[in-house]
């Protein structure tokens, strides 16, 4: 080699005691020397920067370690200096599981709260709303086209309103050509019916076909008594002059509102990965995890979902289950989930998807690892369902699917007043009615796409920078939670993003 010789390259290796690789923190040329321990070997070849080195020797066959856990096999040996990846690490057999329960250790946040309350809107029964919507709910597909008629024109007719934050239809494309009755159908029914009776929403007005299977009644309860049926009415005109006419009457309401403060165990905030790389589990994911930490030393309540992104760290959630019950739903959801993918011909220990593999990740047992991090350590103390109400204190685990969207819909229908979405490669995602905090896992991206995302969490590598980055983002949740736009909600984003969770046959 000739020229100017190449600095060293210092991998961030989290738990030097056990782990078998580090992180590269820059793109690492080939024989490039890089240290492990107190001395240097060459880099076998070049390695992009947020990639894997080993810092050393695992045999073909043996399990290979990065935070301090089991991220999967060597499939060749691998030497210290190595690129490690998919041309050479595998997946890994599923944590052998745990017998019996021991209650957690006595919890405190990291640091304590700086804040006991946001400016919210009180509502009639006493919930903590961050945002006015009016809401118009399709119960099918087939109304969903009048559904954004309406929405359009109250939007236009109202714009300017104060206090109002916009008009927005609930579109989705189910409803019909299910069977009632059915998992499927109840998902729908509570998903819809979480949405127009949300926090955020002042009122829905129901837009239904009349013919179909998703009847207002059966989905919606007593916000049925809002609905206008378009075949009733006498067809879409008639249908779009009447929703209007009680959009006026919601509107009228959201002018006597003004922002009070309220508690932040009003707060209920959501978590999700928009898409992964190899340093959400560095930078971005602690730092929501000491948020989240926040909230729930304040009161509030934080909810962790997309369950089958979990598997890989389900030993670790179960070692917070609050009580034994817990810790049985959540040996009952991962084995679901386990028999779902088989029966759909998937499983759980397939690749990551393009974008985790470009950003590093390699086996979804490290993205697993990495994604637990955003619930941070209070113990985890309820399970429940997709769409299913979140009312209780602390840490929800709810069963959503990995597909951040979908996982979204159910949360917000769940009652999330507020989101964070952490994104490694730059998901734009929205989902009014709850304004969604979208947070980088690298400066960089931050710095790329500073007009979609609301907060930089690359800059911290660190525990003591975790709880200093944490505390800052706690407190921009609620700054946002008080009222302050986020880049999605100045965008416009929101409506296109609602996804129920689809189940069941389409008959």
């Amino acid at each position: 080699m000739t020229g100017a010789a190449l600095a060293p390259v210092r991998p961030l290796v989290l738990r030097p005691d056990v782990d078998d690789v580090g992180l590269v923190l820059g793109d690492a040329p080939g024989g490039a020397p890089v240290m492990v321990g107190g001395t240097t070997v060459p880099a076998a070849t070049d390695i992009p920067a947020g990639h894997k080195v080993a810092v050393r020797a695992v045999a073909a066959g043996q399990p290979v370690r990065r935070h301090g856990e089991v991220i999967g096999v060597a499939l060749t040996g691998i030497r210290p200096g190595d690129h490690v990846h998919l041309h050479n690490l595998g997946p890994g057999q599923d944590h052998p599981g745990e017998r019996g329960w021991s209650a957690p250790p006595a919890w405190s946040p990291p640091t304590a709260p700086t804040r006991d309350h946001f400016l919210g809107y009180r509502r009639p029964d006493g919930r903590g709303a961050t945002r006015n919507y009016i809401a118009i709910v399709p119960t099918v597909n087939c109304s969903a086209t009048v559904a954004r008629m309406v929405a359009q024109a109250a939007q236009r007719e109202h714009a300017g309103v104060p206090g109002l934050d916009g008009v927005i239809a609930l579109a989705h494309d189910l409803g019909c050509g299910m069977a009632e009755g059915t998992p499927g159908d109840g998902l729908l029914r509570r998903t819809l019916h979480g949405y127009a009776t949300h926090p955020n929403v002042v009122g829905a007005v129901v837009v239904s076909l009349g013919c179909e299977i998703n009847q207002p009644g059966n989905a919606l309860g007593d916000v049925a008594d809002t609905t206008v049926t378009i075949q009733d009415v006498g067809g879409t005109a008639a249908a779009v002059r009447a929703a209007l006419a009680q959009v006026a009457e919601l509107v009228a309401e959201v002018r006597t509102l003004r922002r009070e403060p309220v508690a932040l165990a009003e707060l209920t905030l959501g978590l999700q990965s928009g898409d992964g790389d190899a340093w959400s589990g560095i930078t971005a994911n602690p730092a929501v995890g000491v948020a989240a930490d926040l909230l729930v030393a304040a009161g509030g309540r934080v909810i962790l979902g997309e369950t089958p992104a979990l598997h890989g760290a389900g030993h670790l959630l179960r070692r917070r289950a609050a009580t034994s019950g817990v810790a049985v739903r959540i040996d009952e959801l991962l084995a679901w989930w386990r028999e779902y993918a088989a029966r759909e011909g998937a499983g759980p220990h397939g690749e990551p998807t393009r974008e985790d593999r470009a950003g590093g990740i390699t086996t979804l047992g490290e993205k697993s690892l990495a994604a637990v991090l955003k619930a941070g350590t209070a113990p985890v103390e309820h399970v429940v369902g997709y769409a299913d109400p979140v009312t209780g204190a602390g840490l929800t685990l709810m069963d959503t699917p990995g597909h951040g969207s979908v996982s979204a819909t159910g949360m917000v229908a769940g009652g999330a007043t507020v989101l964070a979405s952490v994104t490694g490669s730059g998901s734009l995602f929205g989902s009014r009615p709850t304004p969604c905090v979208r947070i980088s896992t690298t400066t960089g991206l931050y710095q790329a796409m500073s007009g979609d995302i609301d907060f930089d969490g690359g800059r911290a590598t660190a525990r003591p920078e975790h709880v200093t980055h944490g505390r800052l983002l706690f407190e921009a949740l609620v700054d946002t939670a008080s009222g302050h736009p986020t880049t999605a909600e100045q965008l416009g984003f929101g409506a296109e993003e609602i996804t129920p969770w689809r189940m069941g046959a389409v008959l």
